[in-house]
């Protein structure tokens, strides 16, 4: 048995599984990568492949390119001759496991510590008592060179997280730690500090990828993801439960965001408040002034300065204790509630502060980890527009642009939308249309505060050259 070539199905379906996708999720991604969301790559279609029922030539390297492999290595396994598909006709994967075994000379035992599995767990596989889980017989056909039979004989399931996520590159547990988060979440008395190290990366990856499709495809899985952790909470042992309780709190602030970046204000609110709650609970200063930074965000986009500004102040009650990039971003919050006041002077001294403060910072909390200084530039350049002083904002903000990643999509977006504005209001409408339109795509599919913000620049482009302002019009119609 040694030697042979995986299947071209069993291959994929091993890939696929590793990465905790379900078919549909495959067929998504490799729609992405081929830049035809709308191409006909469908759930079935993976299905028919997996069984052995299809074998693609054309789509291979769009295959190869999702999974992240070389796509000689899917070349090879659609190589396979018919003969050489494995064989399903027993149904019997006790017998198989054993003709394996001792094709291979190999122990039950010695199979079971290769594998880091129990010898207990393949004695009740081989007894017929235990159903194998399609790792466990995708790891054999590895081990035995048995070319995707075994894998073969197991039912297929659509695999499951142990909590909702998306389907992110990196994310999916290996098998123990997938056994140890599906026992902690089953009984939240075993939760450990492994399964908690997961649920972190598992928001801190959310955050990152929300940034380049937006809050729409991340909301309600991170809301379960929040349930998940707050029912861990309620019957954690106490060793562990302070952690959670923190880490509650850092999934509230982000569905907080979540909330407000799909319009609900009231609801942002509502969740940073619990937030805030969760922080002070479990000890947390970063946490609890940063929901009061963020409330003092909503404040500024309703056009309320004073309240703006004595949240960014309260932000600041908790002292030293706070590290100094969550008590800067409360700085340059209350300086945004001084601009939109009309007070240039303090507005430029509270953010002079703020970034005395950012370049202190020997590191960020993990929710702020945007925060560098061409962020910091940027809302620089959006304090200057507050303060009617378009040219200089024209300069930051194009400066700040010029350097951001380019997968801060949603971000680039909105601050786009900022330099248009400042572009028309300094009477530039030429510039001020082409960054409109540069951002118009991205405004309309991820950012609605940016596409409101364009709707601006079209009314005031148009007070002076309706045909320029019909060009961005019709780029947030399309």
């Amino acid at each position: 048995m040694s030697g042979q070539t995986t299947p071209l199905g069993a291959l994929i379906r091993r890939l696929r599984t590793q990465r905790g996708w379900s078919q549909q999720d495959l067929a998504n991604q490799v729609n992405r990568v081929a830049g035809d969301p709308g191409a006909a790559m469908t759930r079935e279609y993976v299905s028919n492949v997996e069984r052995g029922k299809r074998a693609p030539e054309q789509r291979l390297p769009d295959f190869a390119a999702a999974f992240g492999v070389p796509v000689e290595t899917l070349r090879r396994a659609r190589a396979r001759t018919a003969k050489d598909a494995p064989s399903t006709a027993s149904g019997d994967f006790p017998a198989e496991l054993q003709a394996g075994l001792l094709a291979e000379g190999i122990t039950a035992t010695a199979a079971a510590r290769a594998l880091g599995y129990s010898p207990a767990y393949i004695s009740r596989v081989l007894n017929g008592k235990q159903r194998p889980s399609l790792a466990f017989a995708q790891a054999l056909d590895d081990l035995l060179g048995a070319g995707g039979r075994l894998a073969a004989l197991v039912p297929e399931r659509a695999p499951r997280m142990p909590v909702p996520a998306l389907a992110l590159d990196g994310l999916a547990p290996d098998v123990e730690l997938f056994d140890r988060i599906s026992r902690a979440t089953a009984d939240p008395r075993r939760v450990d500090a492994h399964a908690i190290e997961w649920l972190e990366r598992c928001l801190a990856e959310h955050r990152r990828v929300e940034d380049e499709i937006g809050s729409g495809p991340v909301i309600g899985v991170v809301r379960a993801q929040l349930d998940a952790v707050m029912s861990l909470v309620r019957d954690a042992r106490p060793v562990v439960r302070g952690r959670l309780v923190g880490l509650a709190a850092e999934y509230g602030q982000f569905t907080a965001w979540l909330h407000n970046d799909s319009g609900d204000k009231q609801g942002a609110i509502g969740w940073y408040d619990r937030s805030h709650a969760w922080a002070v609970e479990a000890g947390d200063p970063d946490m609890a002034a940063t929901t009061l930074s963020m409330k003092a965000h909503i404040a500024w986009s309703l056009g309320d300065g004073q309240r703006t500004v004595q949240l960014g102040d309260a932000a600041r009650w908790y002292g030293d204790r706070v590290s100094p990039a969550v008590t800067g971003m409360a700085a340059q919050m209350a300086a945004r509630g001084h601009a939109l006041l009309g007070d240039a002077d303090e507005a430029r001294r509270q953010l002079d502060e703020a970034e005395r403060l950012l370049r202190m910072a020997a590191e960020n909390p993990d929710w702020l980890y945007f925060y560098d200084g061409v962020w910091f530039r940027a809302q620089r350049g959006m304090i200057e527009l507050d303060l009617g002083n378009s040219e200089r904002a024209v300069e930051l903000l194009g400066s700040a642009l010029d350097e951001m990643p380019a997968h801060y999509r949603r971000d680039r977006a909105w601050y786009g939308s900022c330099l248009a504005k400042a572009h028309a209001l300094a009477g530039d409408l030429d510039a001020a249309v082409g960054v409109a339109l540069e951002a118009a795509p991205d405004a309309r599919s991820l950012n609605r505060y940016a596409e409101d913000e364009l709707r601006g620049v079209v009314r005031t482009v148009r007070r002076r050259s309706p045909r320029l302002a019909a060009d961005v019009a019709d780029a947030l119609r399309t």
